[in-house]
């Protein structure tokens, strides 16, 4: 299989790109395409040790900035590493494509190029989500901040197979995040849509509220795309602040420092937990592909780890499994 990598896409691009491109190519030993600028990526792949790697370059001349319109960005730029990268896809060149750039523009250029698979009515974000028990997955993270209760019943049944399929979660608890547990609980969306889950064949177990998303008491968490972005964007700022907050205890203590260092791998395992790099990309579910959006500040680590949970989606064959079951 080949994957489309925007060389281009991210805060850190080319450089961390590449990296993490040639890192995946030699330890999954995959195929991956690096489509921009052709003498840009270039001279990052003569930094590295690339001999024997199936690592082919597509040419871009265009970039589409972080801060540029989604929408018109991909109207405007068609030879933008973004679009051009789907369009490989498209035709059957790559399998997937992976987008540490402009979030907006990496969801538009996807669903303009791959459009949605019959049945879906809104793709979504799904996000990788730690918890307390191990991995769940959060969905709509950003892509619809206003949904109808029909779009919620749509992102449980695609988070529930993606819970299952790639992170190995046998029958998914499916939580619908909400204000108190009682199906009463909530606005219009959330009330209207515990009713339609409740009908479903998913694992449905109810309301869940804020404080349960980080202590595993479910596997899926469902919401719009609106309250999945701030809970995500809460989680991460809540994460920082708080390894922060423990060097900066032990540093001023000398007896807290020598407990630190007789505590250093298990502090290390929670930061890896925690570290979004260690996840590297969450899908955009409702495509009649596999489109993996990456962090904006992405590293080699994440961009390797995106390509490995790319691959898992396409051995997987999570776009055929959704089509079975909203079909």
């Amino acid at each position: 299989m080949k994957i489309a990598v925007d060389a281009m896409g991210g805060d850190f691009a080319p450089v961390e790109i590449v990296r993490g491109s040639v890192d995946a190519c030699r330890e999954f030993n995959t195929e991956v395409i690096l489509v921009g600028k052709e003498e840009e990526i270039k001279q990052e792949l003569d930094k590295l040790s690339c001999q024997g790697l199936k690592l082919d370059i597509f040419p871009a001349s265009e970039a589409i900035a972080m801060d540029e319109h989604p929408a018109s960005a991909v109207k405007k730029k068609k030879d933008s590493s973004l679009v051009v990268a789907n369009n490989l896809v498209k035709k059957g060149e790559a399998a997937a494509v992976i987008s540490a750039g402009n979030t907006g523009a990496a969801m538009t250029a996807s669903l303009f190029n791959l459009g949605r698979i019959e049945g879906i009515e809104r793709p979504a974000i799904a996000t990788p989500m730690p918890n307390k028990k191990g991995m769940g997955v959060l969905l709509d993270a950003g892509a619809n901040a206003d949904c109808e209760p029909e779009n919620l019943v749509q992102f449980a049944i695609m988070g529930s197979i993606y819970a299952e399929k790639v992170f190995g979660i046998p029958n998914p608890r499916i939580g619908l995040l909400s204000i108190g547990e009682e199906e009463t609980k909530g606005n219009k969306l959330t009330i209207e849509a515990h009713q339609l889950l409740k009908s479903t064949k998913v694992n449905f177990i109810g309301n869940i509220e804020g404080r349960d998303v980080l202590k595993g008491n479910c596997d899926v968490i469902v919401c719009d795309g609106f309250v999945g972005n701030t809970v995500l964007k809460l989680a991460e700022g809540v994460s920082s602040v708080l390894m922060e907050q423990i060097k900066e205890a032990i540093k001023g203590n000398p007896i807290a420092l020598l407990a630190g260092m007789m505590l250093k791998g298990s502090l290390s395992k929670i930061k890896a937990k925690l570290d979004y790099t260690e996840y590297g990309g969450a899908p955009l579910l409702g495509l009649n592909g596999v489109s993996m959006i990456s962090h904006g500040s992405s590293n080699a680590k994440a961009i390797k780890n995106a390509i490995r949970a790319t691959i898992k989606a396409i051995n997987e064959d999570i776009v055929g499994k959704i089509k079975e079951a909203v079909n």
